[in-house]
């Protein structure tokens, strides 16, 4: 059983849905709307949310993550890095406790990486990252390796990338 500060998730799903937040390894799957802005108030809107406590909200995450400059761009427009940005916004709009990752950084470019982790880093909500980029898991705090969908090696990054490698043997 999977519990979320002592919920469990499979008996309480819409409570546990309202604590997490979820990118998708392709973030283009899971922007929906036609302009980056709409997506992003989605969520707030459709919670019944007050326009202008929308607007204020959107207007913050879009700052947080220094990516006010694409509110009118449509997805198709973006890279993979601006994708992954306006998603995290999308996610990040509604406050959720945790933020869950998929392959954060797969196929982005030196630029979007660093981008990409430089806001995970700085999120204020708990993050789990699901990702082989060992650059990236580097300096987190705790880090799981699962192996043969056991899990293997809980504890300090460094360690647990060495286990990795040598599991995976490199």
């Amino acid at each position: 059983t999977v519990t979320l500060d002592g919920l469990d998730t499979v008996a309480d799903e819409k409570a546990a849905r309202a604590k997490t937040g979820f990118i998708f390894q392709n973030p283009g799957h899971q922007i929906i709307l036609p302009v980056i802005r709409e997506d992003i108030a989605l969520g707030p809107k459709s919670r019944g949310m007050a326009a202008p406590e929308v607007d204020r909200l959107v207007d913050e995450v879009l700052a947080r993550f220094g990516i006010s400059d694409l509110a009118a761009r449509r997805p198709h427009e973006l890279s993979g890095g601006e994708l992954q940005l306006a998603a995290l916004a999308a996610v990040c709009v509604n406050r959720p406790d945790v933020v869950i990752f998929d392959e954060p950084t797969n196929q982005l470019d030196l630029r979007n990486r660093s981008r990409v982790k430089a806001a995970i880093d700085g999120l204020g909500e708990q993050a789990v990252v699901i990702s082989h980029d060992l650059d990236l898991v580097a300096d987190f705090s705790r880090v799981l390796v699962f192996h043969e969908g056991a899990l293997v090696f809980d504890g300090e990054a460094t360690e647990a990338i060495a286990r990795y490698r040598e599991i995976a043997g490199c």
